[in-house]
């Protein structure tokens, strides 16, 4: 399980911090460069583990601890649906520089793209400042990818969406009357005002490789968040037989900018799929579960993998979770809980987690209603409230 990635820029040294290196023709200054100058690039990435990204405080000198919350698991089946629970290792990568002339952080007028595979990157850099965008290439699962790369309205920063599935959406109306697909993995690094001057300044002469080596600082972040749902059923008894397979959270994030990772301001509602286990064991009961993973944009208007607690947390959208229940008649029913508390608190991701007691809640007598519905009037004669 692999999260936050750290992007290195070197030339032919590895190392622990972004390199980026200009040849030289003599072995001591003063140096004489060209207008455009090639240099290997190479890219590492620092795998870390799903447990070091969610570094949560819940609590003085507690640290959070996603495991002893998760009872779903995560089998054979579930790998051969979605992949890995964490993140996976990218290996692609697409990189956009701009070059803004004598002036740091100009706006972009034109922009270079390359992609490349594997860790090594050769390019040109003139004298003068640069903007650097890095990210992944997607990977997918299923062949068909839900991503969105608008590079065209302005060169300044590149915005990621999805569209709207077929499922409906009882939330975000009347702009959006379906779900929306969620977004692969993606990271992304970007940094500005890279300096390419004449004078070498900034810059350390390597006399082993006969070679100029100026340090940079780039950190490739999350900017779609996993979130794994489970819903606990107690004293199932054969009452729910399963699930149907379509589940969703609203109030997130439409898009995300690749340069800052900020959430979009446009709440929607996330189609993702869950499955039905049945004899789990939570804390020496056997139990029923009906899990997931999900990914999303995260919270809308936020920087989600820049926040260090949850006083950071200014999310004003409520957060509904919907799981589609199928009864041991064949009819099925909508299951809806306000999660709102618990996606702040995971403001990045995290196990999200309802329980119910079947003990309380009867075998729907007609398809279609809602065994715990918070916002649907037209089924308020099937609506049960019961203890999260």
């Amino acid at each position: 399980m692999m999260t936050m990635r750290r992007i290195i820029l070197s030339t032919l040294l590895p190392a622990a911090t972004t390199l980026l290196a200009l040849t030289a023709c003599t072995p001591e200054p003063p140096l004489h460069l060209y207008e455009a100058e090639p240099n290997e690039t190479r890219i590492m990435i620092a795998e870390l583990e799903l447990d070091t990204y969610w570094d949560y405080e819940l609590d003085f000198g507690v640290r959070y601890d996603w495991r002893a919350e998760w009872y779903y698991g995560w089998d054979d089946e579930d790998l051969r649906l979605w992949g890995e629970i964490g993140y996976s290792l990218p290996n692609v990568f697409c990189v956009r520089r701009y070059f803004t002339g004598s002036t740091p952080y100009a706006p972009h007028n034109r922009v270079l793209a390359n992609t490349i595979e594997g860790n090594v990157f050769q390019g040109e850099f003139y004298y003068g400042f640069w903007d650097m965008l890095v990210y992944n290439d997607v990977k997918l699962i299923d062949g068909v990818q839900s991503l969105n790369f608008d590079e065209t309205t302005t060169l300044d920063s590149v915005t990621v969406y999805t569209n709207q599935s077929m499922v409906r959406s009882r939330y975000n109306a009347p702009r959006y009357t379906h779900a929306f697909y969620q977004p692969e993995e993606l990271f992304s690094a970007y940094e500005q005002a890279i300096d390419i001057n004449r004078n070498l300044d900034g810059f350390e002469y390597d006399p082993v490789r006969n070679v100029y080596v100026k340090k940079l600082s780039m950190v490739l972040r999350p900017i779609t968040y996993i979130y794994l749902t489970q819903v606990i059923v107690h004293h199932n008894n054969g009452k729910i037989a399963g699930v149907e397979g379509n589940s969703s959270i609203s109030g997130l994030a439409r898009s995300s900018v690749l340069n800052s990772g900020r959430g979009g301001n446009d709440a929607i509602t996330v189609n993702y799929n869950t499955r039905w286990k049945r004899n789990c064991q939570v804390n020496g009961e056997n139990v029923d579960i009906a899990g997931g993973r999900m990914l999303t944009f995260g919270l809308c208007g936020h920087r989600c993998n820049q926040l260090k607690s949850t006083a950071d947390v200014h999310d004003k959208e409520t957060h509904y979770m919907d799981v589609k229940m199928v009864f041991n008649n064949g009819l099925d029913s909508t299951f809806v809980f306000d999660v709102t508390d618990q996606m702040r608190q995971r403001y990045k991701g995290g196990v999200i987690t309802v329980e119910i007691d079947m003990d309380t809640i009867p075998v729907p007598r007609r398809s279609g209603g809602s065994a715990f519905d918070a916002v649907v009037e037209e089924f308020k004669e099937e609506t049960h409230e019961f203890e999260m």
